[in-house]
């Protein structure tokens, strides 16, 4: 692989700097979850309600088990999410059509809109973090992401992605 910038060899990273890469990456998230969790805070939200509001609408119709997978919480907590959603009018509850114990998932309008003014925060502040890091930067930091995923996680991040396909 070729030198980063400051002549750091992508291969022989020292403790220092892959301690740097660690705060990078702690500041980034506190960066990354800011502006949605000012949002969040006005309804008494918090970031576990966005990732499921997220994913359902990724995944209109997931079952709870398919988000169960995804969000790797537990069923307590998981359920404890959705009934505050489900109950404030933002998630809707189905019973499933092939197997009527699932329970099949999909955002109301008011809580597509939601969803849409989150990630609307989410995508701004990424946007501009690409456009000013420039196009090669996105692709390592893409591969350095899936890197750090667990290879289960990475195979359902690759197949939420073939779906858009």
């Amino acid at each position: 692989m070729g030198e980063m910038q400051g002549g750091e060899n992508l291969l022989f990273l020292t403790d220092e700097q892959l301690r740097q890469g660690i705060e990078a990456m702690f500041f980034a998230y506190r960066g990354f979850t800011a502006d949605p969790d000012r949002i969040l805070a006005t309804m008494a939200y918090g970031r576990a309600h966005h990732r499921a509001l997220h994913f359902i609408a990724r995944i209109p119709g997931t079952t709870v088990n398919n988000l169960l997978a995804i969000l790797g919480v537990t069923k307590q907590s998981l359920n404890r999410v959705l009934r505050t959603l489900i109950e404030d009018g933002l998630v809707e509850s189905r019973v499933g059509t092939s197997d009527r114990r699932e329970r099949n998932l999909r955002l109301t309008e008011a809580g597509a809109a939601l969803e849409r003014k989150l990630s609307d925060a989410q995508r701004a502040r990424m946007r501009a973090a690409y456009r000013a890091a420039g196009p090669q930067a996105v692709a390592g930091f893409r591969q350095v992401l899936e890197a750090m995923m667990e290879p289960e996680l990475r195979s359902l991040y690759h197949a939420i992605r073939e779906s858009d396909t």
